[in-house]
This record gives structure tokens, C-alpha cells and sequence, in this order.
């Protein structure tokens, strides 16, 4: 079956939502799962999750999120993590801070905080130290003496 969008954008395949956490629920802890998750009620806490997840136009997540995918349409406080795409759709609001491999902001979508994009070959590499910066006469220690170039 391929992907439908609903009628806030949303990718969604019925038959392949694993877990819906509707609009009465409220839940607060940790989330540990895998296939599909859509979240339309409230979430506090952390997900880490191996599949994908939505957050409904009415879901409100307060939570540090780890997962494959994951797209917004409702609100999000907390940092983001995805190992593939992250999507924020014209309705969707985060508020935290994103390392992701794929952006994708629609209009009208709301980002605050700090974005890192992964490369695939970030997820086998260690992370790499940065090289000392060459010394010029901008940068050198107001104590020593500047250099004859």
C-alpha cells in the first residue's frame, strides 16, 4: 500500500501504525518501541524509538526523542534525534534542538534551536577531533608578543 497524506500532510499508512496514543491519553515516563507510532495526546518524558513516529496536529510531546523518522504536526518541546528525516510540517512546532540526517521545515512551521545534520558516514565513524586553530595575530594570547611575518 503507498503512502496516503492525510489532510494535514501527514504520510500516513493505516495499516502500518503499530501504536496510537489518541487524544484522551496523557502519558509521562519512558517510551521504549519499535514500528510505527502516532502520537495524538500528550507524551512526557523520552521515547526511544526504532521506527517511525508521528506526532498528530494535536499531540503535544514534552520529551527527548531518539527514532528513524519522525514527523511533527503537532507540538514538540526537547531535543530530536532522528537517523533518517526529520519533517515539520506547516502545522508542527519544535522547540529544542535536532541532530538529524534530513530536514525537511514546511511553511508556516515553527524551529527553535540548534540544528546538526549526520552523514551516513556518521553513524560507523568516531567523532573527530577538531584541529588547533593557526595562531594569527587576531588569535594569539594578548601576552605575547605578535610574530615578524
Amino acid at each position: 500500500m503507498l503512502a496516503k497524506r492525510d489532510r494535514n500532510g501527514l504520510s500516513v499508512e493505516a495499516d502500518k501504525i503499530d501504536t496510537i496514543i489518541g487524544k484522551e491519553t496523557e502519558i509521562k515516563g519512558t517510551i521504549n518501541s519499535s514500528g510505527a507510532i502516532r502520537i495524538d495526546g500528550r507524551v512526557e518524558g523520552e521515547i526511544h524509538h526504532r521506527g517511525d513516529l508521528v506526532v498528530g496536529e494535536g499531540g503535544v510531546v514534552w520529551a527527548h526523542i531518539k527514532a528513524r523518522n519522525v514527523t511533527i504536526a503537532g507540538e514538540v518541546k526537547g531535543n530530536v534525534e532522528a537517523e533518517g528525516r526529520l519533517e515539520i510540517v506547516a502545522t508542527g512546532r519544535l522547540f529544542g534542538d535536532i541532530k538529524v540526517e534530513n530536514l525537511v521545515i514546511g511553511d508556516g512551521a515553527i524551529f527553535r534551536g540548534m540544528s546538526e545534520m549526520k552523514t551516513p558516514d556518521d553513524k560507523n565513524a568516531a567523532p573527530k577531533p577538531r584541529p588547533k586553530p593557526e595562531e594569527t595575530p587576531l588569535n594569539r594570547p594578548y601576552d605575547q608578543p605578535a610574530r615578524q611575518y
